[in-house]
């Protein structure tokens, strides 16, 4: 199976060539760094390091906590941390500057994987939230470099895709140290995809341990003085395709009851910033942007044309939406919003954040919008309602509270691999 499975990843090599190409256009200068993909980028000059891979923006932000704490830990060691997209570079970035060495993970080939693990000579892997690959999973075990699945998490449709390689994974999570699982429910899913349960640990979600960055709340506060401290704000984050016409008409719906709302929108996507702010434009809001204005005036709606700003805002507005979930992506990061005190309003799609969801809906930290037609009128009535919005936030901040200490769980595991 493993050898069939390779053969189709070198048949599909001129596809995920030309997929760089379209991506470089996209992403200004990546086109200068596809090479990566296949091992290829010049030698850091250092062995023994603790290497931790986040696929994307939501992965890099799980990471935060236990990157830092990594390098609390282990000041000596060198740090590598790869990504697949150019928005997860972006916030690695942004996040750690110089401080790590990022570079991007190769594709699932032998000898890109080879080269990769020659450059960077890990002493551990850490990978971070679901990415199964099976000869880079191979290679480590082969070089004696103990492999970590942490933050762990498997949705229903996720275990689904597997399902056709589901010998082929069997054998690759067999590759893996410790499985640091965040929920019993995703536990008991890696368990049916073959791992051994001496393999599995439930050590709970590594973001319920991200820090509030410094002076998030105090610039949120300046922000609402800028805008005015009683005005009616919230926030549609990380909104994709499909669900941005909805937040608009939603917030339509507001201002026939609010005439003075803002709706600040933060789209997933780098390439969506404009499209957002000209579909904006169109239905006949008066539009400011990140970029351009850099704080809303008298504006209907103020897009956040900018990555990784977005506690600022949460901590500026009334409520927040988070999205992904109106559309079946499965939504995003419920706890950004929770860690503020701020109510969180999700659409009926978040099998990405299933169980941490489930959680602040039942303790009155969110509220499910069954579909894109309530949207406005939950925003509305939350706007209306000091009181439920208050009781609201600070049951969410109860629920972000009451879970965290993941981080100091997987470093303990951590400690004790190396120690071996």
């Amino acid at each position: 199976m493993r050898y069939l499975y390779t053969f189709v990843m070198y048949l599909a090599t001129p596809l995920i060539v030309l997929r760089l190409l379209v991506r470089g256009v996209r992403y200004g200068n990546y086109h200068q760094r596809w090479p990566e993909r296949f091992g290829l980028f010049q030698r850091p000059g250092f062995s023994g390091s603790l290497w931790v891979h986040a696929v994307s923006v939501g992965e890099v932000n799980a990471a935060e906590p236990l990157v830092k704490a990594l390098r609390r830990d282990y000041p000596d060691a060198p740090l590598v941390v790869t990504t697949v997209t150019p928005t997860g570079s972006a916030r690695v970035h942004q996040l750690f500057g110089g401080s790590v060495f990022h570079v991007y993970l190769p594709y699932d080939l032998p000898f890109a994987v080879h080269r990769f693990l020659k450059r960077v000579r890990p002493r551990l892997a850490l990978i971070v939230e679901t990415e199964i690959w099976p000869n880079l999973y191979f290679a480590c075990r082969r070089r004696g470099i103990p492999l970590m699945i942490v933050n762990a998490r498997l949705s229903e449709r996720s275990m689904r895709g597997y399902r056709p390689l589901r010998s082929l994974v069997r054998t690759a999570l067999r590759s893996v140290r410790q499985i640091a699982a965040q929920s019993r429910t995703d536990a008991a899913r890696y368990r049916l995809l073959g791992a051994e349960p001496s393999q599995m640990v439930i050590s709970g979600n590594l973001k319920f341990d991200m820090p509030v960055p410094d002076g998030a709340v105090q610039a949120g506060a300046g922000l609402r003085m800028q805008w005015g401290p009683r005005r009616p704000v919230w926030m549609a984050a990380s909104t994709h395709e499909g669900e941005e016409l909805a937040v608009l008409e939603a917030h339509l719906d507001v201002l026939r009851r609010l005439p003075d709302a803002l709706l600040l929108i933060a789209p997933r996507h780098p390439e969506r910033f404009k499209l957002v702010e000209h579909s904006a434009r169109s239905l006949g809001f008066t539009v400011a942007t990140r970029s351009t204005d850099r704080v809303p005036g008298a504006q209907q709606v103020f897009v956040i044309d900018a990555m990784g700003e977005l506690m600022p805002f949460y901590a500026a507005a009334d409520l927040a939406f988070v999205g992904g979930s109106l559309v079946p992506i499965g939504g995003h990061n419920v706890l950004e919003p929770a860690a503020l005190a701020r109510p969180v309003l999700v659409g009926p799609h978040t099998f990405n954040f299933e169980e941490i969801t489930l959680t602040l809906i039942r303790e009155g930290g969110a509220r499910r919008v069954p579909h894109a037609e309530q949207l406005g009128l939950d925003v509305l009535e939350l706007l209306r309602d000091g009181r439920l919005r208050e009781r609201m936030g600070r049951d969410a901040r109860r629920v972000f509270d009451s879970e965290r200490g993941a981080v100091g769980r997987v470093m303990e595991l951590v400690d004790r691999v190396l120690a071996e």
